[in-house]
């Protein structure tokens, strides 16, 4: 049954294409801080891969085969 409430409304639509990297959105602060963080774990994770490839001589895939041959043996 629809809402009869005539205080209940929709939220404006939005042209095809806004979303949270336009002019438009309302919390810019809180899009900067999560890209900010994303940003820093994949470097943390690239530098894991590096230091992860130092270590055992093989790059990223070829240290995830090896963890899958383990794995299944």
């Amino acid at each position: 049954m629809p809402q009869s409430d005539p205080a209940f409304q929709y939220e404006p639509l939005e042209r095809f294409g806004e979303g949270l990297t336009t002019r438009r959105p309302w919390n810019t602060t809180a899009l900067r801080g999560v890209e900010q963080l994303n940003g820093r774990v994949a470097m943390l994770g690239f530098a894991a891969a590096l230091v992860g490839e130092l270590i055992s001589g093989h790059g990223p895939a070829g240290q995830v085969l090896a963890v899958v041959r383990w794995y299944l043996s």
